[in-house]
């Protein structure tokens, strides 16, 4: 149905930079909302940073800052710029996507992507 995949995580010292991506593809009408979440070994995966198609844009109060959300909603596609990375950002990062499946559905379903690796270590 919905197909997300992440691309740009990797590993990288602390105080750097990585940008994540995220592209929607498959069967949908239109997406609603984009976001971001991660998990840390042995923790619940938390939201990031989510945005809504009407400009609300939410983040994590650890990220606040560091991070920036932003979407191309023509390519369906969402990214991440994550600046001054520290350690404790070291987790899997998970896309998703809240699609609408048609013109007329009124129930919208929720995707994952398989989730990229950041890594954040001296």
């Amino acid at each position: 149905q919905v197909q997300l995949v992440e691309s740009g995580g990797g590993l990288v010292q602390p105080g750097g930079s990585l940008r994540l991506s995220c592209a929607a593809s498959g069967r949908f009408f239109s997406i609603v909302n984009m976001g971001w979440y991660r998990q840390a070994p042995g923790k619940e995966r938390e939201l990031v940073a989510y945005s809504t198609l009407g400009g609300n844009i939410k983040y994590v109060d650890s990220v606040k800052g560091r991070f920036t959300i932003s979407r191309d909603n023509a390519k369906n596609t969402v990214s991440l710029q994550m600046n001054s990375l520290k350690p404790e950002d070291t987790a899997v990062y998970f896309c998703l996507a809240v699609v609408k499946t048609s013109a007329t559905d009124t129930t919208y379903p929720t995707y994952w992507g398989q989730g990229t690796q950041v890594a954040v270590s001296s």
